[in-house]
């Protein structure tokens, strides 16, 4: 069974939220947030990522960072700007970008079940980062930011989230990406009472992204129970801000790789070594794959088709069979060099929204030798290897849109 509890969010009043909803913390470089800020001091940026509101000198993990996060946001409390609702509800959260729509509900979940893993993870944490998290909700004593949760499509949770949506929206307003953020609110207690039995229903959920965010609150739940002495009974830090979404709403863009030189090869050796594990075909004009298993590959002004050949790998391996593994196994790393795609500083990883564009951008400069386009992980791959408890490499999965920060924050009081 998954537990999804409705929580009493602190969130902005109606006249705020488009000022203070902002991009996640983790996409954006800290002057890029600078950036985003200018003119908008309510951006929940100034929470989110508040080492762009510290000296420049500043390094990464001091105190000061989250002792800002926590007096910006002690701020707007004190002004009003956001407010706790005096009861707990649940939200159901819409997106649209152009004709693409997805509809999540916010809740909490339980950080027991993380530890438990009935809230599947496809992907690895590193330690800093999620270090990085840990004292950030310390110091606010909040999770300020969601974690993007699916689980498999329910036809009873879809028909209240239908029913609910023909009420008038808490919010509703378009953030400067050109995406519509609308906001409902779940008031009604019998339609609460029957939301959380449907959850109970539902045997896993599925970590899309934010896998920092879920380690980072698990971290925290662990720490305060043992400094409490309060191993058994449930308290609001032992719950993790989320939205969930029903797979079927969900579409993973495609994530690709671009490297910096060819490994001391010239053109010719690259494209004939190459050859002993892909089929190669010149001129694509596609630019990106359109199914399962091709490549793209842009080299000195020339889009190239890449087909893996049938014993590269094994289609029933969960992970192997992954376009990111194949490219990987086959080509990244036995002929460039890219051994390890987490530390090496030869690979960039570029998100699908930036589209064929920045690919050819980055080559035509300089910057780099190569860059491959990869057809996008689906998620019912991406449930495949949760439920196999295997890990997926990294830089698999690029979800948009990203879900906003500021619209819902969780107390852990």
């Amino acid at each position: 069974m998954a537990i999804v509890m409705p929580f009493k969010a602190i969130r902005p009043k109606k006249e705020f939220v488009d000022k203070i909803a902002s991009l996640p913390y983790d996409v954006m470089t800290k002057e890029e947030g600078q950036k985003a800020i200018s003119g908008n001091q309510l951006s929940f940026l100034r929470v989110e990522k508040s080492e762009i509101d510290v000296p420049e000198a500043t390094k990464g993990n001091e105190d000061i960072i989250y002792q800002t996060a926590k007096k910006n946001i002690n701020k707007i409390k004190k002004e009003n700007i956001i407010q706790q609702d005096d009861e707990r509800y649940f939200y159901i959260y819409r997106q649209r970008m152009g004709k693409r729509q997805q509809t999540g509900i916010v809740a909490v979940v339980s950080a027991a079940e993380y530890e438990a893993g009935i809230i599947k993870k496809h992907e690895l944490t590193r330690k800093d980062k999620e270090e990085d998290r840990i004292c950030h909700i310390e110091a606010v004593n909040a999770q300020t930011g969601p974690v993007f949760i699916a689980y498999r499509s329910n036809k009873a949770i879809n028909k209240i989230v239908e029913e609910e949506i023909n009420q008038n929206p808490e919010y509703d307003f378009v953030t400067e990406d050109k995406v519509k953020q609308t906001v409902w609110v779940i008031k009604n207690s019998a339609v609460i009472e029957k939301l959380k039995k449907e959850f109970a229903s539902v045997e896993a959920l599925y970590i899309a992204d934010g896998h920092h965010r879920a380690a980072a609150a698990t971290e925290v739940a662990k720490r305060k129970r043992k400094a409490n002495n309060n191993l058994n009974n449930s308290k609001e830090y032992d719950l993790i801000m989320a939205v969930l979404f029903p797979d079927n709403e969900l579409e993973v863009m495609d994530y690709n790789r671009a490297v910096k030189d060819l490994n001391g090869l010239n053109k010719d050796t690259f494209l004939k070594t190459i050859s002993s594990k892909f089929i190669i075909i010149e001129d694509f004009k596609e630019k990106s794959p359109r199914k399962l298993h091709d490549f793209g590959m842009y080299l000195e002004g020339n889009w190239y088709l890449l087909s893996p050949k049938k014993e590269t790998f094994d289609e029933n391996d969960p992970i192997n069979s992954l376009d990111v593994s194949i490219l990987q196994s086959n080509l990244l790393a036995p002929v460039l060099g890219i051994d390890d795609p987490r530390t090496n500083q030869r690979i960039k990883f570029i998100g699908g929204i930036r589209g064929m564009v920045e690919l050819e951008k980055l080559v035509d400069a300089g910057e780099y030798a190569v860059a491959f386009s990869l057809y996008p992980v689906t998620i019912e791959q991406i449930m495949k290897v949760a439920d196999s408890g295997m890990i997926m490499p990294p830089k698999s999965t690029w979800f948009e849109p990203k879900l906003r920060s500021g619209i819902f924050v969780h107390s852990l009081d």
